[in-house]
């Protein structure tokens, strides 16, 4: 017997669902005997052991996988009729005081929202552009010849681009402070690495000398303790480097995988890779702003069981990782309630973007998968090879067509509002770095 969905709140429901007693002892016994055909028990051989003696051992087993498979099908008949969404894994609790003729359980749980998405017309989404020019290739070459430099000694004061190794020790008020000291500690003069008046101390020194000079932290400095307060360090220079970038000439651009060192191939290869890094991040930039504006056009409830596994699931990935890199995560004060606001964003956005894609009918095509996948294989020396390893992944192919299903939506949403173009400077977007 199926009794009327109670109302618990704005997402929350409970139903009853009774099953008769005597349809579970008849699905326990049918299971038990079964089993009985190849259980095996010493003494006994398979097929012969008493049944009195597989119900004692295996009995309280089978009766609650068969309560949990009934349970399962009743519930999912009754939400199935009613047309309910359920969000999430019910909470089923047994109800004592009834009929023994029936077991009677109570089930709990969420539904997904009514999510209607507002109009998109007043509102703007921030496109993001940065054209890719010779300017821009030079930049992204200058930094693979740095990441080929070698280094030769040099008999002279430190200048800016030089490497320096010195020995050095800061404390605040006579006391030493940790991480305030280190040895044979090597940095770029002029890289930003070091604070701009450690820096300017050790310009201009040369190999053997020393120096005592003050330091004033700066007042948002990462280290609360010692933001806005003057240090004295004592540094030692012990070697000076000069960087020697190799020249832009065939050798270069064998390096760099041109088989023959033409090197206006090189550029070509370049320009080309890096286009395709531009546009990556400019679609990912984009693709915040469209989230972004997704937020503000649809106001509904979340279904907390499914913030709750969210907001567990970065706690975990948080300890994983904190692991991968040598750091004990029980040192750290970390809860799933850390990762609540991340967890109840994520959340409204996965239903937002669900329900544009059920309702638009956004789902990725197969000539969309298809094409992101020749473009995520390009770059490689066999993309055909790339695109099969994809292909015979079930998890990698379905991480591929959620980023098609993504800019489907985007699409959309660009297509329906207002579409500001935002000029983004190349070492912005690329983070200092084209590498």
């Amino acid at each position: 017997m199926l009794q009327d969905v109670e109302n618990l709140g704005a997402l929350q429901r409970r139903l009853e669902l009774s099953l008769p007693s005597d349809a579970i002892g008849r699905e326990v016994a049918a299971r038990l005997a079964k089993l009985a055909r190849s259980v095996r028990m010493p003494g006994f051989r398979p097929g012969k052991v008493p049944m009195k003696m597989i119900a004692s051992s295996y009995g309280a087993q089978v009766q609650a996988e068969v309560l949990n498979d009934k349970i399962g099908e009743a519930f999912n008949a009754a939400v199935s009729a009613r047309q309910l969404r359920v969000a999430g894994t019910p909470t089923v609790a047994p109800k004592s005081g009834g009929d023994d003729a029936q077991i009677t359980f109570s089930a709990t749980f969420e539904v997904y929202p009514e999510i209607s998405v507002g109009d998109l017309g007043g509102f703007t989404v921030e496109k993001s552009v940065c054209p890719v020019g010779d300017p821009e290739v030079d930049k992204t070459i200058d930094i693979m010849r740095r990441q080929r430099a070698t280094m030769a000694e040099v008999d002279r004061p430190a200048a800016e681009g030089d490497r320096i190794t010195v020995d050095y020790s800061g404390s605040v008020d006579g006391v030493p402070f940790e991480g305030g000291s280190a040895a044979d500690f090597q940095f770029i003069v002029g890289q930003g690495k070091m604070l701009p008046e450690f820096e300017g101390a050790v310009a201009g020194m040369a190999r053997g000398e020393s120096k005592t000079f003050p330091l004033t932290f700066p007042a948002d400095y990462r280290a609360t303790e010692l933001a806005g307060k003057t240090a004295s360090f004592e540094v030692a220079v012990k070697k000076v480097e000069q960087v020697n970038l190799p020249p832009v000439d065939a050798d270069f651009a064998r390096q760099l995988g041109v088989r023959d060192g033409d090197v206006s191939k090189m550029r070509d290869e370049v320009r080309a890779n890096l286009q395709r890094e531009v546009a990556s991040r400019l679609v990912a930039r984009t693709k915040d702003s469209v989230m972004g504006a997704l937020l503000g056009v649809a106001a509904f409830e979340l279904p907390q069981t499914l913030v709750e596994g969210d907001s567990q699931r970065l706690l975990e990935l948080a300890r994983s990782d904190l692991s991968a890199r040598g750091v004990d995560p029980a040192t750290m004060q970390l809860s799933a309630d850390t990762f609540l606001p991340q967890a109840q964003r994520r959340v409204r956005l996965g239903l937002l973007v669900g329900e544009i894609v059920r309702t638009q009918n956004l789902q990725p095509r197969q000539d969309q998968i298809r094409k992101r996948l020749e473009e995520l294989a390009q770059s490689y020396e066999k993309p055909s090879e790339v695109i099969q390893w994809y292909l015979g992944n079930r998890q990698r192919l379905s991480e591929v067509e959620t980023v098609v299903m993504e800019d489907n939506v985007v699409n959309w949403v660009l297509a329906r509002s207002q579409v500001a173009e935002r000029q983004v400077a190349f070492d912005e977007l690329m983070g200092g770095s084209a590498a």
